[in-house]
Formats: C-alpha cells, structure tokens, sequence
C-alpha cells in the first residue's frame, strides 16, 4: 500500500511553511518562504496578502518534491495562521484593496479609546470574550472602511470580502469559491458571539461591519472544500489559528493542560473543555477548537506581544548580537541582571493588562550595566511575563499550573527555559516534535478525513525531548517579581489619547 501523509500550511507572522507529516506525526519535508514586512508609520505593521498567496504556492510542489511523493498520496491540507490579521478583498478580480493589517499593528488606539466610551461597548466584550483592544480584528475592519471611500457601501453589496489569513487562503485554494473562517479565528474578531459561535448583530453594528463581507463559520476540524489551485484534488480537512493548533498539537485535549508558544511572542492556552470560563484578571475566554458534530472547546488564553521579537531587536536594532542564539552565550557571560529590567511594551502590554498606551522601558541602569546584563534582562522580560500571564490563569481557573507544556523557536534556549521553570515554580517540559503549530494543523487534518481515529492516537505520538526543574530560591523570586512589577508600572500612560 502506498504510504500516505497529511501537509500543513503554516502562515506565520514572518514567513509561510509547508510540512508534511507522517502517521507518527514526525516532520517528513519542510518548505518555507519569509515574506515582507512593512512599517509606513510608527505603530504601523502590514503584509502584501498577495505575496502570501503567492509564497504558499511556491511552496506546495517544493515540499511535495522534496518529501518524494505526489499529490495522490497526501490524506489532508490543515491551515494554522497568524490570528487577528486581517485583509479585504475584491470579490471579482481577487485583488487586496490595501496591504493586510497585521495583529501588532496599533493604529486603531484612538479609534478603540473613542469605541470604548460608546453605549454598547461592555456587551460587545461580554459576547465575544474579548476586550476591546487594538488587538483583534473587528477595530481594523471598522478603521479600513472609515479610511477607504466608498468601501463600506461595496461592502454591504457584497462586492468585497474579509477574513483572516486562514479565510484568504482557503478563498484562493479553492479556485476563488469558499469564503470560510474556523470558530477560533472568528473568535479572535469581536465579531462572533462566543457562545452560539456566530456572527453577532449586535457586535456588527457596533463596529459597523457589512455581514455580507464576513465568510461562513465552521468547525475547525471537519471541511473547507477541496483544493483547486498549491495542492488541487487534496481536501482541506482543518483550519485553525495558531496558537489554537499548538495546543491542539500539544495533544492539551483534558481541561486543566496548558501550553505555551514562544515565538514573535508568547501565548499561554489553558483548554477549561465545554466549559467558558469568564476572565477578570485580563485573560481571553477564546475558542479552543471545534470537531464537525461536537460541541466546541474553550480556552482561556494570555497573550504576550514581545518576547522573540524581543530577541530579534537586540539583534537588529542594537546590533548588540549578530544571531539569536548568541544571546544565551551573552546572558551567561554575568550571574543576574545587575539591577537592570527590560519590559517590551513596543505596541502596548497586552495580558494580564490591556494597555494599548504603554511603551517600552529599561530601568535601573547604572555604569555597572554591561551587555551581558543587558541580555539577561531581555530573556527575563519573557520569563516575567510569563510568570504574570501563569499567575492569573491560576486565580482566574481555580486550577494551579503544575507543569507547563512549551514549544517554539525560543525553547532552543536553555538559559531562558531555565528562568522560566524557576519563575513559576514548576517543571516546563519540551516535545520531540518541535513544530506543533503546524503538527496541531495536520492532527486537526488528519482527524477530519480519519488518517487517525481519534484523539487518543494523537495523545500516543507525544514524546517528551526536555525538561527543565525550577530552581530559585523562594526569597530571591519574590524580590525578582517585585522589582519586576515596578518596572511594568513604569511603561503606564505613555501615549496620550490625541
């Protein structure tokens, strides 16, 4: 019998990649292609949609060949992408009417400060699980249509479309004929009703949105069409945003598992089942995911904006390192920080706080400071927040974190995974199967067209590859997360509301 696979696309912030797994869920072939970034103003940040589409069709017969199979042989597509962003298209010629407004942007501060002192404003946060931040994607279509003449009234006649990444891929996979989301993606709008998992009146007219622009809803796991165009006659079996897929591919099936992914940056996804759980200690209540037929499951999420990218402007803008990894040589070269604390609030602070007006700070420098302290402070920054996000997932569950499932291009250092278990007092422990953003897409996949049965197969292909046991004094942590907290109250009221 002619051995058979599942590829996942996976569309990130930086780059798109295709991978192909096999039944083991190991990575058989891997294609990737970075794309542009474009800052046209401070706070601004945008992707060519056309690019993208492009790149992943680049990409489909690259991974293929380099695999050594043909499109006969691949069970299932799954979709995992960079969530919040978000595009406009035209119906009829396929074309962006504008570069797609990526989920760091922040250019929709006022239009949030003015949207949040509207009657009406608490509801909208109250259906979705969401607050109202520069976060998320409903604001950016509400700023796209008040800033394009004439695009709201083509809205409303249909003649232009939206999505996510996820809803453009799928569009142009399909030879132009599913205009689909996923429940997780939509949940990340302020546009879904969280509860009946779908598009919400009430949220619509407050941000003034044409529902004849938003795509169908569907479940995550289950069908969006079969593929005409990067992988034609192959079944798209499964959509789901990031994050959501790296729980997924964590195999965090049983409420009270968490992981967290650090990358650009870090979010923390706690699965709490069936069940919603309400947030007032600055968690998302966001879609876990969906199986076709089945009731959704929930999580409660952090998000943290900054933490590789952190990493990466040490790199780029202090020229300080030349490669990533030489930040952990730099950071091992002092014992502690030397009194020195970087909080990366570069587009505001998102969980625990939801300050969209918050800057970035470094304090507590002195002669004394070198590079290496410097490098310190920046991987802390990451284990700090964490420590934060970890702390009121905890109050807000009722559940205490007794280990922490990690993964992402961070977890390569162990320095920084070290910090981590030692400023949440508990084991962090790292999959064989690194790439679980796009190994959750292909389970996800896979499981719609039934090249795995069920969950429990899934659960038997985790193999644990690191651990790390936490290791500071009790004394010393508690006067780190003080000084650390200080710190953060530093970065408040930088922005003032034009």
């Amino acid at each position: 019998m002619t051995d058979r696979y599942v590829v996942a696309i996976d569309q990130g912030t930086t780059s798109t990649r295709c991978i192909v797994f096999d039944r083991r869920g190991q990575l058989v072939s891997l294609a990737q292609q970075e794309h542009k970034q474009y800052f046209p103003r401070p706070g601004w940040v945008e992707h060519d949609a056309m690019e993208i589409w492009r790149n992943v069709e680049r990409l489909a017969p690259r991974v293929l060949s380099r695999a050594g199979i043909g499109l006969d042989q691949v069970a299932a597509v799954g979709i995992a992408n960079q969530r919040e962003t978000t595009v406009i298209w035209d119906r009829r010629t396929g074309v962006p009417v504008g570069r797609a407004i990526i989920w760091q942007d922040t250019r929709t501060d006022a239009l949030v400060h003015s949207l949040l002192a509207q009657p009406g404003a608490s509801d909208v946060s109250e259906i979705s699980g969401l607050p109202l931040a520069t976060y998320f994607s409903g604001p950016r279509l509400r700023w796209i249509l008040d800033h394009t003449p004439g695009l709201r009234e083509r809205g409303e006649r249909g003649e232009v479309l939206c999505g996510t990444m996820e809803t453009w891929l799928i569009w142009n996979l399909t030879g132009r004929t599913q205009h689909v989301t996923d429940v997780t993606n939509a949940s990340r709008t302020m546009l879904l009703d969280v509860r009946s998992l779908d598009w919400s009146p009430r949220a619509l007219d407050f941000f003034g949105i044409p529902r004849a622009m938003l795509p169908a809803v569907r479940p995550s796991i289950g069908g969006f069409g079969t593929a005409s165009e990067g992988f034609p006659g192959v079944r798209i079996g499964a959509a789901l945003g990031d994050q959501q897929a790296a729980l997924f591919g964590q195999t965090c099936f049983t409420p009270g598992e968490a992981k967290c992914t650090y990358g650009t940056g870090s979010f923390l996804l706690l699965n709490t089942g069936p069940d919603l759980v309400r947030s007032d200690n600055g968690l998302l209540s966001t879609v876990a995911y969906q199986i076709a037929g089945a009731p959704a499951v929930y999580a409660l999420e952090g998000s943290i904006a900054i933490t590789g990218s952190l990493v990466q402007w040490f790199r780029d803008q202090l020229e300080l390192i030349s490669s990533a990894p030489e930040i952990e040589t730099l950071a091992r070269t002092v014992a502690d920080n030397g009194g020195c604390y970087i909080v990366p609030a570069f587009s505001g602070l998102y969980a625990p706080y939801w300050r969209s007006e918050a800057r970035g700070v470094i304090v507590g420098l002195t002669s004394y400071i070198t590079k290496g302290h410097l490098a310190r402070a920046v991987l802390e920054a990451t284990a700090w927040q964490t420590r934060e996000v970890v702390d009121a997932m905890n109050a807000n569950s009722g559940l205490t974190l007794t280990t922490l499932k990690v993964d992402g291009g961070m977890t390569a250092d162990n320095l920084l995974m070290q910090m981590i278990a030692d400023v949440l007092d508990v084991p962090l422990v790292r999959p064989l199967a690194v790439e679980t953003v796009s190994l959750g897409a292909a389970y996800a996949a896979g499981l719609a067209v039934g090249y795995w049965p069920d969950l429990d197969g899934l659960r038997s292909n985790w193999h644990i590859a690191g651990q790390w046991m936490p290791a500071m004094d009790p004394g010393v942590r508690d006067l780190e997360y003080a000084n650390w907290r200080r710190a953060v109250e530093r970065t408040f009221d930088w922005i003032q509301p034009a």
